[in-house]
């Protein structure tokens, strides 16, 4: 997982966070999917005759790193037809305005988002009065609701609104052909629970604890063969670009691990909503019969970590 976002007064992201801006080749994933972010944001580059979509966009000032990787992959950037995002929070459209300009691609966006996306950050229910969390504003062309879908050339693919790390968080979801096979692909959005998010008390903003069990149950139920988080470090990029060299596209072929990871979420979030409320602790639910489960810890999926003021929060940035 990538380091804790816990910034103080006169911190800055790039001081916490060097492997938000290193750049790594590209990767082929499978079919028309190829990984173009850096260490460890995700971008990702949809192949298609019909031009490319690319999905989220990193850190501001990425844009130029994140062209050389598609360029590098042999494809140009310039032929990019539509941006996605899974989140506006500036990791991952930090270059989002950027691309815009320089490809004039139509930018789609799940509701309301694209309203955070038009204030540069600004409208963030956690982030809006935290200037390291701006970035350059851009306008939305084409506003998605739950289940609405985007096609570009022999590909479609379906948006689910998944709320909680965003108000507008969206999940992407597309069949693939790889190698005579068939893989459903699911590119999540993030569902961990930023430090000071508040779920019960004065909530962060209303019906926030139930737009996290809602999004970890459409998730659980989408079943992915892949799934293709915004961050390399939630599913461990690196070992899985090691394994490739002996296990083709079968080393990103990870049902189980998504199970894993989405109990991991569910666990974190009753246990902080535990915490607001003073409830019974996760371990005596479990052992009473309740439905949080204990953490596993495998396969580089990690369990929660407990904070200095006592709450459960993961072990990851947002």
């Amino acid at each position: 997982m990538a380091a804790l976002l816990s910034l103080g007064a006169g911190s800055s992201l790039p001081t916490h966070h060097p492997e938000w801006f290193a750049p790594v080749d590209p990767l082929h994933v499978a079919g028309p999917i190829w990984y173009v972010g850096t260490q460890d944001l995700g971008v990702y580059l949809i192949t298609t005759p019909a031009g490319h979509i690319l999905i989220d966009g990193a850190m501001p000032g990425s844009g130029p790193a994140i062209a050389a990787s598609i360029e590098k992959a042999g494809f140009k950037p310039e032929d990019i037809k539509q941006l996605l995002i899974t989140h506006a929070h500036v990791d991952h459209v930090g270059t989002a305005a950027w691309f815009k300009k320089m490809t004039h691609a139509p930018l789609a966006a799940m509701a309301p988002d694209d309203a955070l996306l038009a204030s540069g950050g600004r409208a963030d229910y956690l982030f809006a009065k935290d200037k390291e969390f701006r970035f350059p504003p851009v306008t939305v062309d084409r506003v998605l609701h739950d289940g609405d879908t985007v096609t570009l050339g022999d590909v479609t693919l379906t948006a689910r609104h998944t709320p909680g790390h965003t108000r507008g968080g969206t999940t992407w979801v597309m069949p693939i052909d790889d190698g005579g096979r068939s893989y459903n692909v699911v590119f999540p959005c993030s569902t961990s629970i930023n430090p000071g998010t508040r779920l019960v008390n004065d909530p962060s903003y209303p019906g926030i604890a139930d737009d996290y069990r809602r999004s970890l149950d459409i998730l659980i139920g989408l079943n992915p063969d892949i799934w293709l988080p915004a961050h390399a470090s939630f599913f461990d990029l690196a070992g899985r670009r090691a394994r490739m060299a002996t296990e083709g596209t079968q080393a990103f072929v990870d049902p189980s691990g998504f199970r894993d990871r989405i109990a991991q979420q569910r666990e974190k979030l009753e246990a902080a909503i535990v915490e607001e409320t003073g409830g019974t602790p996760p371990a005596a639910d479990a052992a009473a019969g309740g439905h949080v489960r204990s953490c596993v810890s495998r396969g580089g999926h990690l369990s929660p970590s407990l904070q200095a003021d006592g709450r459960i929060y993961e072990s990851e940035p947002h």
